[in-house]
C-alpha cells in the first residue's frame, strides 16, 4: 500500500511540470486554424458539408405538399372535371410545372384507353416523382456514409507522420509533439462526424415526409379520377398530342 502512495506521489510530481508547460503553451485557435489541422481531407469534407446543407434545402423545399400537390391546380383541375371539360383540364395541366400538373397530365393522356391504362399512367408517373426525389435524398446517405470514412483516412495519415516524428526524435523529446500531432488529426475524424451526422438526421426525415407527400399526390390524383366516365371518354384524344407513329411504309393506306 505504501508503495502504491509513493509511486503515486512520484506519478503526480512528475506529470505536473509537464501540464503546467503544456498550459503555458496553450493557444487560442480560430475556426481557421483548427481547419488547418485537419489536413487535406478538410476540403472534402467542406465539400461534402456545402453538398448537404443544399440538398437538405433543394429537397425540403421540393417535398412540401403545396409544392407537389399546389392547391390552386387540384382547385382548377376539380372544377374543370366538374364541368367535363377534360381537354381543357389537360392544357391547363400542361401551363404548370407541378408533380401534381405531371400526373394529371399522365392520366388524362390515357384516359381515352380506360380505367386500368389511366389508372397504370397515374401509378407510374407518381412513382416516377417519387424516384426522382429519393434519388437525392439518398445521397446524403452516401455523404453520411463516406464522411466519417474520409475523416478516418485523415486521421490515419496524420498518425503516420505524428510516429515518424516520434520515432525521428526519441521518446523524450517527442512525447509533447507526439500529443500536439495526435490533437491535430483527430480534428479530421471530428469534422467527419460532424457531417455524417446531421446527414443521416436529414436522411431519414426527408425520406418520411417525402413518403407523406407522394401519397398524398396519389391519393388526391386518384380522388379526382374517381367515378369518371369512361365509357364515354373511349379512344378520346384528350391530349391532343401530336401522333408519330404512322402505319408502316409497306402498308398502303385506304383511298378517298
Amino acid at each position: 500500500m505504501k508503495n502504491t502512495i509513493q509511486k503515486a506521489i512520484c506519478a503526480v510530481l512528475f506529470f505536473m511540470p509537464l501540464a503546467a508547460f503544456g498550459a503555458e503553451n496553450v493557444k487560442k485557435t480560430t475556426m481557421l486554424d483548427t481547419y488547418n489541422e485537419g489536413g487535406w481531407v478538410m476540403h472534402i469534407l467542406l465539400v461534402f458539408s456545402i453538398a448537404m446543407v443544399w440538398l437538405v434545402i433543394d429537397v425540403w423545399m421540393r417535398t412540401g405538399v403545396k409544392k407537389m400537390t399546389p392547391p390552386e391546380d387540384v382547385t382548377l383541375a376539380q372544377e374543370l372535371f366538374r364541368a367535363g371539360d377534360y381537354v381543357a383540364a389537360y392544357q391547363a395541366m400542361k401551363g404548370s410545372f407541378s408533380p401534381f400538373a405531371e400526373v394529371m397530365r399522365a392520366g388524362l393522356g390515357s384516359v381515352g384507353y380506360g380505367k386500368d391504362a389511366t389508372e397504370e399512367a397515374i401509378y407510374n408517373t407518381v412513382e416516377k416523382t417519387s424516384s426522382t426525389l429519393q434519388t437525392r435524398i439518398n445521397y446524403l446517405s452516401v455523404i453520411g456514409v463516406c464522411a466519417p470514412m474520409i475523416g478516418l483516412l485523415g486521421t490515419v495519415a496524420g498518425m503516420k507522420g505524428a510516429f515518424g516524428s516520434l520515432g525521428g526524435g526519441g521518446l523524450s523529446s517527442g512525447v509533447n509533439e507526439l500529443a500536439g500531432h495526435i490533437g491535430h488529426v483527430l480534428v479530421a475524424t471530428a469534422a467527419g462526424l460532424l457531417v455524417a451526422i446531421p446527414a443521416f438526421m436529414a436522411f431519414y426525415f426527408l425520406r418520411n415526409k417525402l413518403q407523406g407527400a407522394i401519397h398524398h399526390l396519389h391519393e388526391v390524383t386518384e380522388h379526382l379520377f374517381r367515378n369518371a366516365p369512361y365509357d364515354y371518354l373511349k379512344d378520346a384524344d384528350v391530349g391532343q398530342e401530336e401522333t408519330y407513329a404512322a402505319l408502316p411504309n409497306w402498308v398502303q393506306a385506304p383511298e378517298g
